[in-house]
């Protein structure tokens, strides 16, 4: 990161939701190293301390936490007034939080819960942060985190494919909404990272093949043209991007990081 990166977010006030691990993790860091004053927000608390005392060694301010289920609107809502009251008005919020996996047909399907936790509750938490935005002028960002399965279906993933693809359609019609008051609003839509959530996708095509971790991996990879998987820190560095002045005038878009395996 260059220096002058080091300073593009001072003193402002940005909210990332799902901060404790991975992408969201990632983005909390890279952000707080850019001089940003932090809300960190996950179920598990402890996994946001831990996060917030890196970015304070690392030189950054110490930021706040907040257990935080997006599902619950009313803890939403209570959770961006309380960040707000304490570290004033936000600059941008990074709408991170939500669960994967697949569903299937029956008692047990998840969908709505996929659909409660990754669009719904992504909704509830801009509308929170359109309420506690600073004033202009001057931008003001919401980024959702999306997915490549926002753009491509995947036989099993009914509820994770439609949440992520709404979530697209929202940063739009947010986008729209917002503009007049120079808000930007953007999906970001990563393919294949290297997380937790990715490696379990890698160990269940291992399980229905029947082969090991690593050709599954190689297997997966066939359909990425840079035949790898992103970090965390590349899809972290895109979201640095839409919130500094060298992203002025992207708006309503969804952007793609997934090592070329979809192309418009």
């Amino acid at each position: 990161m260059s220096a002058t990166a080091r300073h593009r977010l001072t003193d402002r006030h940005v909210l990332v939701t799902g901060a404790g691990t991975g992408i969201g993790r990632a983005i909390a860091l890279r952000l707080g190293a850019e001089g940003a004053r932090l809300t960190l927000a996950a179920r598990t608390v402890e996994r946001l301390d831990e996060v917030a005392q890196q970015i304070l060694t690392a030189g950054g301010h110490l930021p706040g936490t907040a257990a935080l289920d997006i599902r619950d609107r009313a803890a939403v809502d209570a959770a961006f007034a309380a960040a707000a009251a304490e570290r004033g008005p936000l600059y941008a919020l990074v709408a991170n939080a939500g669960i994967g996996g697949a569903n299937e047909p029956g008692p047990d399907d998840r969908f709505d819960d996929l659909v409660a936790t990754n669009l719904t509750g992504t909704y509830s938490c801009c509308r929170a942060a359109q309420r506690h935005l600073a004033e202009g002028p001057g931008a003001r960002h919401l980024v959702l985190i999306a997915s490549i399965l926002g753009r491509i279906g995947v036989a099993g993933y009914t509820g994770y494919c439609a949440s992520k693809t709404a979530l697209t359609g929202l940063a739009r019609a947010l986008a729209m909404e917002l503009a007049a008051n120079e808000v930007q609003v953007n999906a970001v839509c990563p393919g294949w990272v290297d997380t937790a959530m990715a490696r379990e996708g890698i160990d269940g095509i291992a399980a229905a093949v029947g082969c090991t971790h690593e050709e599954a991996y190689a297997m997966a990879m066939r359909d990425v043209p840079l035949g790898r998987m992103s970090e965390p820190e590349d899809v972290a560095g895109m979201v640095a991007w839409l919130l500094s002045s060298d992203a002025r005038g992207v708006t309503g878009q969804a952007l793609d990081m997934n090592g070329g395996a979809f192309m418009l």
